[in-house]
């Protein structure tokens, strides 16, 4: 079941998408440095619409779509690690594309982690460009796709 997230659940918002970050098997520091952009805060929830899917009483991922105009971003897109590969990804990336359709937009864009790249690319989006991500002196780029909603 898919829900709108209350201030309330601000808290587990942010534990969820730390755990998810760390699925990747990412260097403690480095998730230490995107703590900002994995919090989500009661604020947060109050001035951006929020979706979480539950699994009896268990919060298994959410979502937040930003929609301006034509276009919408997928701002967050989390899935609990133990409930990864069984839908629950799909599920929110579907409930996104429905709000933004019914905002008015004709494409969602997301700036992705590199490892779910290959997710967005099977539920339709496409890469159409990269922004820069260098950690500790490494290169790294974060894809930019965009799924038509057309």
């Amino acid at each position: 079941m898919i829900l709108k997230a209350a201030p309330g659940d601000a808290g587990t918002l942010t534990g969820l998408a730390h755990a998810a970050k760390r699925h990747w098997g990412y260097p403690e520091d480095w998730i230490a440095r995107w703590a900002d952009a994995l919090t989500v805060t009661p604020a947060y929830l109050e001035a951006h619409p929020t979706y979480a899917a539950w699994e009896d009483r268990t919060c298994v991922g959410f979502c937040t779509v930003l929609v301006t105009g034509p276009e919408a971003r997928l701002e967050h897109l989390w899935v609990l690690p133990a409930a990864m590969g069984r839908g629950v990804g799909r599920l929110l990336f579907e409930f996104a594309e429905g709000i933004a359709r019914a905002g008015g937009a004709a494409r969602l864009v997301v700036e992705s982690d590199p490892h779910a790249e290959a997710f967005y690319i099977h539920l339709g989006a496409t890469r159409f460009g990269q922004v820069p991500a260098p950690m500790d002196g490494r290169e790294r780029f974060l894809p930019r796709l965009a799924k038509p909603l057309t």
